[in-house]
């Protein structure tokens, strides 16, 4: 199949492609391809290869921060405050 295009849109397709480190053919199909084909959803995925969270799983947990500092860390109270004061010491330091 030969398509014509407007002048107007062929300059826009050669600048795009020339932006994109591409040529102006392949940035149309994949344009085209991802408006005419979309992308299968996450649910059909082929039997066996799963999601990435099913991936990962065995690799995902919990760490308490008690488990190493009696109390727990509590690193989450106040983190603007102790991310400005370390940026504060940095400075002094001659680090910033």
């Amino acid at each position: 199949m030969n398509i014509s295009l407007p002048p107007e849109i062929e300059r826009a397709v050669v600048e795009q492609a020339h932006e994109q480190g591409t040529t102006p053919e392949l940035l149309v199909i994949d344009s085209l391809r991802e408006r005419f084909l979309p992308s299968p959803p996450l649910s059909a995925l082929p039997e066996g290869e799963g999601t990435l969270a099913d991936f990962l799983g065995q690799h995902i947990g919990i760490l308490h921060s008690s488990e190493y500092i009696p109390g727990g860390a509590r690193m989450s109270e106040e983190s603007g405050k102790k991310f400005a004061a370390g940026m504060l010491k940095k400075r002094q330091q001659g680090r910033l």
